[in-house]
């Protein structure tokens, strides 16, 4: 009986009259009503052909549990997968992150295993190799507070983003790269840290 109320439930919901619903699902209007009042019951090909013909919820169709239509499932499961893309800058903003514009964004990509709220950026130059090398895309998330080893992410006096190494020596700190070629700098006022790698993905191309 609670299948046969649902079915009626699913007509109502469309506005249906029974002849137009049991033409639609390619049935007689009187077996619709036996079916409707729970003298018959629907076979597993009709209640298919009605879940797949008005986006039905079928755990909803069968047990009464959840929401009646697909689209509410899958309206959330696509705000899940937005929320939970990483979204891939072209720039880092002084302002980050509050003063990200869609001019500063290149694309919302998803990754796997990627926790939410991280950011990434292509790495191009070789301050870093071998650990990060040009080309590679960077995976980070904005913070405040820093370990000694982290790598970090700063604009430099260009205000341009780079990736340097946060060190700690004699209570000062210096941020190094990890190529030998290139010198390490004290940490200025002017500069500022605002996120910390967390995982590098090598030579990624979209």
């Amino acid at each position: 009986m609670e299948i046969a109320r649902r079915i009626k439930e699913i007509r109502l919901s469309r506005g249906l009259t029974q002849q137009a619903f049991a033409k639609k699902l390619g049935i007689v209007q009187g077996f619709l009503s036996d079916v409707e009042r729970g003298k018959k019951h629907p076979s597993d090909t009709l209640l298919i052909a009605l879940c797949h013909l008005y986006e039905i919820n079928e755990e909803w169709l069968f047990t009464g549990a959840g929401e009646i239509s697909r689209r509410s499932i899958r309206q959330e499961e696509i705000d899940r997968i937005a929320a939970s893309r990483t979204t891939l800058l072209k720039r880092v903003p002084p302002e980050f992150p509050e003063g990200i514009t869609e001019d500063d964004i290149y694309d919302r990509i998803s990754l796997p295993g990627v926790p939410e709220g991280c950011y990434a950026l292509f790495f191009y130059g070789d301050f870093m190799a071998p650990t990060i090398n040009d080309g590679d895309l960077v995976l980070f998330t904005a913070c405040e507070e820093f370990s000694n080893g982290d790598i970090v992410l700063l604009n430099n006096l260009w205000g341009e983003t780079i990736l340097r190494r946060y060190r700690i020596r004699d209570n000062e700190v210096m941020l190094a790269p990890d190529n030998p070629l290139y010198r390490p700098f004290r940490l200025e006022r002017r500069t500022r840290i605002f996120g910390r790698v967390l995982e590098v993905w090598r030579k990624i191309k979209f």
